[in-house]
């Protein structure tokens, strides 16, 4: 399915970082390793590397991986790209920051089984930075799954990272325009928290 939503020549959410990734950049360091989840068109991954971090993405789709090591080289920016889902990546790999931002195509057995592989892919101390809908995005239909179970609460987050130092938590609605995909107002979550150590 997202091969064939990534098939066409534009970029479907387009070619600009999540404004919650620039909300979060005074949290990143030049030289910091980066982790980018399910990275689809390489939007994410390319303005962190960017920033002058050392990015490592993976994302399932060849169509998306071919065109996000486009966007990385229009942009002159080196990221280390990987055709993976989720059960193909090493998760032994550790970084400083895992950014997940709108990878809410799991339910909550997954997300559980995810949350913990993000928390063993960190290093002490570093930052997991998560971005996605909120249940009521759902009646909104401006983006994102049609199952209000896939979705984040902060409750929900601070219990599955528990230990953690929270460093913002927001759950609120704005206006995203995002490439042709994700348009309209939106119902968001905004989740920066440190692992312990």
């Amino acid at each position: 399915m997202w091969n064939d939503r990534y098939a066409g020549d534009g970029y479907l959410f387009g070619t600009e970082p999540a404004a919650f990734l620039t909300r979060a950049a005074g949290w990143l360091r030049p030289g910091q390793t980066a982790l980018s989840i399910a990275d689809g068109e390489g939007r994410n991954s390319v303005w962190l590397a960017g920033q002058g971090l050392r990015v490592a993405a993976f994302e399932p789709s060849p169509n998306a991986v071919e065109k996000a090591r486009r966007l990385a080289d229009d942009r002159g920016v080196a990221v280390d790209f990987h055709l993976a889902d989720l059960d193909g990546w090493d998760w032994s790999r550790v970084f400083d920051v895992v950014v997940g931002i709108f990878i809410q195509f799991v339910g909550p057995e997954e997300r559980a089984r995810l949350f913990t592989r993000i928390d063993r892919a960190l290093v002490p101390g570093g930052l997991v930075l998560l971005h996605g809908y909120a249940p009521r995005q759902v009646g909104y239909g401006t983006g994102g799954p049609s199952a209000e179970e896939n979705m984040y609460t902060l409750p929900m987050l601070r219990d599955a990272f528990a230990g953690y130092e929270v460093l913002s938590a927001e759950d609120y609605d704005a206006e995203v325009e995002e490439g042709c995909a994700h348009r309209g107002r939106s119902a968001l979550i905004d989740f920066v928290a440190r692992k312990p150590g």
